[in-house]
């Protein structure tokens, strides 16, 4: 049996980049981060989803913000070595591109009707004896 992770609304929002709450999250009118509680409820419409890194968890966290607080995510440059290379080191430009893993769809399995069980490749339910196909 294998374990996998399950799905997460949040795998769909790319990191630090501003996105419409509305598009993103649609819901009721909420607060913006910085603002804070005191302020009043904005309309997703108006308010800004961005997915910042967190230590702990892998998805990240989503943060809403309103129009005069919406971080700026700016790229950043990849810092370049400056002075001689040393024996061994590696370089940005020496490695080579990794190729994305080919993903393997998931499997749905065949649920027998009358025991709610899930049946084997063979499609006879291993509870009642009878052929699902």
């Amino acid at each position: 049996m294998r374990i996998t992770r399950t799905s997460d609304w949040r795998e769909a929002i790319p990191f630090e980049t501003p996105m419409i709450a509305d598009a993103v999250m649609p819901g009721e009118a909420a607060r913006c981060t910085t603002c804070g509680v005191g302020s009043t409820p904005l309309p997703r419409t108006e308010l800004w989803a961005v997915k910042h890194r967190h230590p702990h968890d892998p998805a990240g966290t989503v943060r809403l913000y309103c129009a005069v607080h919406v971080p700026k995510t700016a790229q950043k440059p990849e810092p370049v070595a400056s002075g001689p290379a040393r024996k061994g080191a590696r370089t940005s430009a020496s490695r080579t591109p990794r190729t994305p893993k080919p993903t393997v769809p998931e499997r749905v399995a065949a649920v027998c009707p009358d025991c709610f069980v899930e049946v084997p490749p063979t499609g006879v339910c291993g509870m009642c004896g009878r052929r699902v196909d």
